[in-house]
């Protein structure tokens, strides 16, 4: 049997100054709005961004107004959508808790909701359509969720499911309760959701596509790359596996790639955008 790894409890905080303490997750956040300010500036240069004139023209001050926004509806969407999809009775009987935020308890599908509702208040805001907006931020999101993905690994949180002994690379969370190997789930998402959607999407994104097709790609993407990983993930505690054996995650990913998949059928009836360059 090959020897197990063992989390090694990684101290939560980077860096103490007197009173003042930077934890690593914090720096997670940094690292992914700083990502994201990188690859929207990059964007900017992509068709049919790099060829719209006049008012609608995107510049970098785009960019910063999204990532504000874009920040503002993940942490009230994500706040909220946890409160609603996985403890609604909880927070309905105690909702001034709904803003004890640093009690932790945040969802990726709430804070998608939250920033789609971003977009659409900076599309309206500017007078662009929506979908564009949508197809600009695409690309930019995975990294983000990468760095979220690495912060969930050194707070040792979002373990995986147990894994067979022979796993070489099943690591054992003793905090979790169990001395068995776990899938460490955090690093597949991490590869997942993270780099290997970030590497296919922002390739698919390089060339100028129908309104709406970047944008689908996303939310097929992730869903799917989500709906695996959570096979390996423990389901929270308090919820455990739901309908058909599938975790809360996996069945709020299938309305996502429906989506997506709605979403890609319906632009590839509209006729193709050609940029100015071509």
């Amino acid at each position: 049997m090959p020897a197990m790894l063992i989390y090694p409890h990684i101290n939560p905080v980077a860096l103490q100054i007197g009173p003042v303490a930077i934890h690593w997750y914090g720096l997670t956040y940094l690292a992914a709005f700083g990502l994201f300010m990188l690859l929207g500036i990059r964007r900017l240069r992509h068709e049919p961004f790099a060829s719209i004139q006049g008012p609608g023209a995107w510049t970098r001050k785009d960019v910063e107004d999204i990532l504000f926004l874009g920040v503002a509806g993940v942490v009230a969407g994500g706040r909220l959508g946890y409160c609603l999809f996985y403890k609604p009775g909880y927070y309905l009987t105690h909702p001034l808790e709904i803003f004890a935020v640093w009690q932790g308890g945040m969802s990726f599908h709430g804070g998608l909701l939250g920033v789609i509702v971003a977009m659409l208040w900076f599309a309206h805001s500017r007078r662009r359509p929506w979908l564009q907006v949508a197809d600009f931020v695409a690309p930019c999101v995975p990294t983000g969720l990468a760095a979220g993905r690495v912060g969930n690994f050194i707070n040792g949180e979002l373990w995986g499911r147990f894994a067979s002994p022979d796993l070489p690379w099943g690591m054992v969370f003793a905090h979790s309760g169990s001395m068995q190997p776990r899938h460490p789930s955090q690093i597949y998402q991490f590869l997942m959701e993270g780099l290997l959607l970030f590497v296919l999407l922002w390739l698919y994104a390089r060339r100028e596509r129908r309104q709406g097709e970047v944008a689908a790609a996303f939310l097929v993407g992730y869903g799917a790359f989500r709906f695996i990983a959570e096979y390996f993930r423990e389901p929270d505690a308090f919820l455990g596996l739901l309908s058909l054996g599938m975790s809360m995650g996996q069945w709020l990913c299938l309305p996502m790639i429906v989506a997506g998949v709605g979403l890609w059928l319906w632009a590839q009836r509209q006729p193709a955008v050609r940029s100015k360059n071509a």
